[in-house]
């Protein structure tokens, strides 16, 4: 019977009663208090007259005074009536923002991304000024790393100038890219302004450059010749695209012969997309970072692209595939020192693995 009317009494005052509002009913209200929710209670009022004297006008609590006062209150149960500088309601605020960090954190786990791996991103991206993330996800592929994209994205340097390219192109349907190829011309100058012509001739369902010539004077006779150099012994595609320029005259119409050529139409680039897009990658990944000298430093030069491109560069179109293996089995090597091999005098730069010596 006397424990129960202690209890109401406790309940009542603990409903009603601050520490402050008296010294004789507090202290009567302390009567009936463990010795431990005292403690508890002292660690509260302690804690807030520390953040008191810190401050000279409105007190500001740092994320540590938040910490300890939301993990005293679960202590006690008067912890309401300890608080004086914040509301429950704020503390309880503080609880719900701590759970959320602590389930958060909890649900990232560790990093999945070795640190010999975010270096090598970060060796990737300062060697290759021109490289976005995707054509890094397709190097890491290359070397049996699977990384996504956003990852790379996070751990590439932060002070790297972003690059990216407005250019829009539109691509065949896949069932019929392996019969198609695909032609056009590229215009360069050299260093004394003089004007140089490249014309290259690709197959769309490998991405694989099948032909590349120089010239100074595109004549149909010249154009034509190309063809036949790209097809020889009747070999060639079923459909060749091509646009309307007057580069393709009767010639070149003869000599195409099954091939059946396909017309884009007048000012629609984005009908022959993927030869437009090596053409730009041509320009912006070689051509606008070296000086011509002549004929034959130009045709040097975008042989050696060419074969970069066909041999060692992935390409997204073809899900980060390298053009000349692009029917064999993506092998994923994890094995060996990795090692980088310089291409067009370091603008960029190939990795493979070497696989370790028994």
């Amino acid at each position: 019977m006397m424990g129960n009317i202690l209890l109401r009494l406790q309940e009542y005052l603990k409903r009603w009663i601050k520490p402050a509002t008296s010294v004789l009913i507090s202290a009567l209200s302390d009567l009936t208090r463990s010795r431990t929710d005292l403690l508890i209670e002292n660690a509260l009022l302690r804690q807030q007259l520390i953040v008191l004297k810190r401050q000279i006008k409105r007190p500001q609590l740092r994320n540590p005074d938040r910490f300890r006062l939301v993990f005293l209150s679960h202590f006690t149960v008067f912890w309401k009536q300890a608080l004086h500088i914040v509301q429950p309601d704020t503390l309880l605020r503080w609880h719900h923002e701590l759970f959320r960090f602590h389930w958060r954190r909890k649900s990232q786990g560790k990093p999945k991304i070795s640190p010999e791996t975010i270096a090598l991103i970060q060796k990737m991206a300062n060697e290759n000024l021109l490289w976005g993330a995707e054509r890094i996800r397709g190097e890491l592929l290359k070397l049996g790393i699977e990384v996504s994209k956003r990852s790379i994205q996070k751990y590439m340097p932060k002070d790297r100038k972003p690059y990216s390219s407005s250019q829009t192109w539109a691509t065949f349907l896949k069932n019929q890219a392996s019969h198609i190829w695909a032609c056009d011309f590229a215009v360069v100058n050299d260093w004394l302004f003089r004007q140089w012509y490249i014309f290259v001739v690709m197959e769309l369902k490998t991405r694989r450059i099948v032909h590349a010539g120089v010239t100074k004077f595109p004549t149909d006779e010249w154009t034509t010749q190309q063809l036949r150099e790209t097809t020889p012994w009747g070999k060639g595609p079923k459909y060749l695209i091509r646009d309307r320029d007057n580069k393709y005259a009767k010639h070149f119409l003869a000599a195409a012969g099954s091939i059946k050529e396909l017309k884009t139409p007048y000012r629609t680039p984005q009908a022959n997309g993927v030869c437009e897009r090596f053409m730009g990658s041509l320009r912006r990944e070689c051509m606008d970072h070296i000086l011509i000298h002549d004929d034959k430093h130009l045709r040097r030069v975008v042989t050696e692209y060419a074969a970069y491109f066909n041999q060692e560069r992935p390409h997204q179109g073809i899900e980060q595939r390298i053009p000349d293996q692009y029917d064999q089995t993506r092998s994923k090597p994890t094995n060996g020192r990795i090692t980088s091999k310089a291409i067009l005098g370091g603008l960029h730069h190939s990795y493979s693995r070497i696989a370790p010596q028994n």
